[in-house]
């Protein structure tokens, strides 16, 4: 619905991370915080829909709200992130991930690969990993990464944009997966055909009674675009990807200016 229609407060509050809730620092402002547990406390359900894997939402526990969850790695996973367990996912099949694989190391050979499951992270060797790895990280070959269902597959390149390595790789890959990118440095992040952050945010918001015009959703990337389109209303940061400030119903400030929280106090009249 446009956004001059939205004249409640919506009944559930979706917002991506990295980019959207997430300060450029990694932080989340006092002030947001502030507004999201106010709004929850006011009756709306805010859910976090991330390409984080689950792990990177265990210190977030004090924004999940009573129903506990979030919609992880793009909408394989919804995650308990109170229990730390998947309720629900959506993977890869290990034969169809290694033939996409196959398709696109063949045609870019300098890529590398990296997994998620919803219990475990795994690279190859190669692979130019940019956060800590965990302790039990598994290193081996695509071939062993991928003998098992995954959430996500990644694909790195050395040097390429994440815009341009997208643009390759989805010719190669058709409908077999799901191709996009969360604005990550030279990195495509592969789920299960059908997988979106809109698809799982669709089947959440249907558990609780919500229609899509009763939501309202934040985004800044080509991940969030799905689930931007779903909602009744889409706000886009300040800081997003050019193809999200084209889409959305409303442009809202930065991320770095605390955009998500700026919207909110205006909407429920904190």
């Amino acid at each position: 619905m446009p956004a001059e229609d939205a004249v409640r407060p919506p009944r559930l509050i979706a917002t991506d991370l990295d980019g959207t809730l997430v300060r450029s620092d990694g932080s989340i402002s006092p002030r947001t915080k502030e507004v999201v547990l106010a709004a929850q406390e006011a009756g709306a359900v805010f859910v976090m829909v991330t390409a984080r894997p689950p792990r990177w939402l265990h210190d977030l526990t004090d924004l999940v709200g009573a129903h506990g969850v979030a919609i992880v790695a793009n909408g394989a996973i919804l995650y308990d992130v109170v229990q730390r367990q998947a309720i629900r996912t959506a993977l890869i099949d290990p034969a169809v991930a290694l033939e996409v694989a196959q398709a696109i190391r063949a045609e870019i050979p300098d890529v590398e690969f990296a997994i998620e499951r919803s219990n475990r992270y795994g690279q190859e060797p190669r692979y130019l990993n940019r956060w800590p790895m965990p302790e039990d990280t598994l290193i081996a070959e695509v071939e062993v990464l991928l003998s098992e269902p995954a959430a996500k597959l990644l694909v790195r390149h050395p040097s390429w944009h994440s815009d341009d390595l997208l643009a390759r790789i989805a010719p190669l890959v058709g409908d077999r997966v799901a191709a996009s990118h969360s604005g990550g440095h030279s990195l495509v992040e592969i789920s299960a055909s059908g997988v979106s952050k809109a698809a799982m945010l669709a089947d959440f918001a249907a558990s609780a009674g919500i229609s899509a015009d009763q939501t309202i959703a934040f985004g800044d990337s080509l991940n969030d675009l799905p689930m931007l389109v779903w909602a009744g209303t889409s706000y886009g940061v300040a800081n997003a990807h050019v193809e999200v400030l084209a889409m959305v119903d409303v442009v809202c400030p930065s991320n770095d200016e605390d955009g998500v929280a700026t919207v909110l106090a205006d909407l429920f009249n904190f």
